[in-house]
């Protein structure tokens, strides 16, 4: 809907302290328990065209459902974990806002510059709780919302369609004060406008979404749709990893040659034809030789490292593959990479860092977001 013009109140100094936080079984009773899950998106290569749909920003964050019922105040993440130690900025928040019962969808994010970080949102993962009280103030959290579960009268709203949850969350935001961490997130219902968002994805948009306009929310299943943009690079094969439970190839470990001509790991890709994964496994033992990589390898130590992630063969610089991504970040393929084919006919010198697509940032998208509030068809 187009954007409202409403005078509203300064925000409130922001909470000293922790803002309590509810555990199951421990809450006051409220509309929508503290065990409900998120509706997920399934993945499809393109948006819906026809009538009916809604779609909105994919924001680059951890996806996170607040529930506050009274002075209980908790932030759920998709698995049903907590995410309220790693966030007492954004719990605090939630706690010193004038309506004291609502159950809220939206998506943790954090500004840093212009954009949104990830890699700030995982260094917020930390058992110290003294880093991340540190960071909470250092580079604190939004948290920008896109549907509304439970309304401030406490009503019950994951059967209403969509249209009606937009309203209870577009009345219910227009009630908070000017500011602070909370930020609504825009919509269109203009397949063309959702198609110019897509095309301008990367960055602090990870893609779209389309909702059925008619459709009620359905924890825990797949009941959206998300289309990402798909990119490709020619990948050097600087080493591998074994199955966890056999001794054939589970995954290639790929490499780009930065500026100083020094090959980093970027990633992997675990898309390999088990039938023929028994003659790849023979070809890649004969090529077995150290280094691998020659810049920086994988397997280095930090909080997510296991015993296996530190368990590669290096190779000789060969091989080269094609494969498919969706995202970057720090220098590296966020998610698992899809093979699509061997590139014999590619030198290994000609895989470079500069082959990557930087995605062009849509910029009133991510300025209402960090700014002021957002309207539709930013």
């Amino acid at each position: 809907m187009p954007a409202k013009k409403r005078a509203r109140k300064k925000a409130p100094s922001p909470a000293r302290g922790r803002a309590t936080s509810s555990e199951p079984g421990k809450s006051k009773p409220v509309g929508v328990p503290l065990t409900t899950l998120p509706m997920e998106a399934k993945s499809v290569s393109e948006l819906p065209d026809a009538a009916g749909w809604q779609y909105e920003p994919k924001w680059d964050g951890f996806r996170c459902l607040a529930f506050r019922s009274g002075d209980e105040v908790e932030l759920r993440a998709k698995s049903g974990k907590s995410l309220s130690r790693y966030f007492p900025e954004v719990l605090a928040a939630l706690k010193a806002l004038p309506i004291e019962h609502f159950v809220l969808d939206g998506e943790l994010a954090i500004p840093v510059g212009s954009t949104l970080s990830f890699d700030a949102l995982q260094m917020r993962l930390h058992p110290a709780a003294s880093r991340i009280e540190k960071l909470s103030l250092a580079t604190p959290a939004l948290l920008v919302l896109f549907d509304c579960l439970m309304d401030a009268r406490q009503r019950n709203l994951l059967k209403e369609p969509l249209t009606e949850r937009r309203k209870a969350l577009e009345a219910l935001f227009d009630a908070l004060p000017e500011g602070g961490l909370l930020r609504l997130s825009p919509y269109t219902r203009k397949p063309a406008e959702a198609k110019r968002w897509l095309a301008r994805s990367g960055g602090a948009l990870d893609g779209v979404i389309a909702k059925r306009l008619d459709g009620a929310y359905i924890s825990g299943e797949r009941a959206m749709l998300k289309v990402k943009l798909k990119h490709t690079a020619d990948c050097v094969v600087g080493g591998f990893r074994y199955e966890s439970d056999g001794d054939q190839v589970g995954s290639l470990l790929l490499g780009l040659y930065n500026g100083q001509g020094k090959l980093d790991h970027v990633g992997f890709t675990s898309s390999l034809p088990k039938a023929e994964r028994k003659a790849l496994t023979a070809r890649l033992r004969k090529l077995i030789a150290a280094p691998g990589f020659t810049g920086d390898a994988p397997g280095g130590p930090s909080r997510w490292s296991t015993e296996r992630s530190s368990q590669w063969e290096p190779l000789r610089n060969e091989l080269v593959v094609e494969v498919e991504y969706d995202h970057v970040t720090g220098n590296r393929f966020r998610h698992g990479t899809r093979l699509v084919r061997w590139r014999p006919d590619k030198s290994p010198q000609q895989c470079t860092f500069e082959q990557l697509e930087l995605p062009a940032r849509p910029r009133r998208l991510v300025r209402d977001i960090l700014g002021k509030r957002a309207a539709e068809g930013g």
